[in-house]
């Protein structure tokens, strides 16, 4: 999870830049298969260099061997899941957005939109098939195959992203015991810190995007995923070593950034980059041993 969330989060932008551009390019290049065809060159040369980037600069320095699976279904107490199931939505949410110039052939880019974040992480997942430090993940794959539904069927049925799946990071208290394992600066610890991770499912008050008051309208209610203590992947190596491994969930309020009516052109296009953030705000907080504890503000 932590190469491929790091290359989803690279992708993410990219493709977000790219997709705000697109009205203007239908109308510059004035034909759909001309911004397909430019948009297909373009997601097909990032996606092939960063598999390249990927296979120098993490694959090349460890043993390969035959393709095998491997079971890490309980390792990190399935933080690294629901990474990969937001990878998957959030390049899903993107190629549909860049692809979707008009409504002619929305069904089709649902499907391929959605389709490309589940391809990309299934290529990432036969590299780690034919390394011998890793293994194909069947876990990691239906935590993929999660997020593509997420998007693809609200997409269908619902013609937009009700509930968003979003992120928000502060750095853990155990960060700097394993700096070799949660990261040694704030870009690496972004990726690794699972403990400062929360991973969120957000909703508005209101399914209509336009009959109803503006601050139902993108006023969302929140609902998180963490962890404490977890400094090994092995929950028996945190027992053995005092640290008592525990999950925590939140209830939390969000906006939806994209529901909110912008003045300026700009501001719309900055906050559809930024709306997979979740927006720190006041949360209680639920941990597995029972206790509960109220946050003014929680990011």
């Amino acid at each position: 999870m932590k190469k491929s969330l790091t290359l989803s989060i690279i992708i993410l932008f990219s493709l977000s830049a790219f997709a705000q551009e697109n009205d203007t390019l239908a109308v510059n290049l004035s034909k759909q298969k001309k911004h397909n065809t430019l948009f297909s060159s373009i997601t097909t040369g990032v996606s092939a260099t960063s598999f390249i980037g990927l296979n120098e600069l993490w694959y090349k320095d460890y043993p390969q061997t035959k393709f095998h699976f491997f079971d890490d279904s309980k390792e990190w107490m399935q933080m690294d899941k629901f990474g990969h199931a937001f990878s998957a939505y959030q390049i899903g949410r993107n190629f549909y957005n860049a692809l979707q110039t008009n409504d002619s052939n929305r069904n089709r880019n649902i499907f391929l939109g959605g389709a490309s974040g589940l391809l990309y992480l299934t290529g990432v997942e036969i590299l780690d098939g034919k390394s011998a430090q890793w293994g194909f993940s069947n876990t990691d794959m239906i935590a993929n195959t999660f997020g593509y539904f997420l998007f693809a069927s609200q997409e269908y049925f619902l013609q937009q992203q009700f509930i968003s799946m979003k992120f928000s990071y502060q750095k853990s208290e155990f960060a700097n015991l394993r700096p070799e394992t949660f990261g040694r600066n704030f870009q690496q610890r972004l990726l690794k810190d699972y403990n400062g991770q929360t991973y969120w499912l957000s909703a508005p008050l209101s399914l209509n995007r336009t009959n109803t008051k503006r601050f139902t309208r993108w006023l969302c209610v929140s609902f998180g995923y963490s962890i404490d203590e977890n400094v090994f992947a092995d929950n028996n190596i945190n027992s053995v070593n005092n640290f008592q491994a525990t999950r925590e969930f939140f209830f939390s309020f969000d906006a939806d950034l994209n529901r909110i009516e912008w003045r300026r052109k700009w501001m719309k296009k900055i906050a559809s980059v930024i709306n997979f953030i979740k927006i720190p705000s006041p949360t209680i907080g639920i941990r597995s041993d029972g206790k509960v504890k109220v946050y003014p503000v929680y990011f």
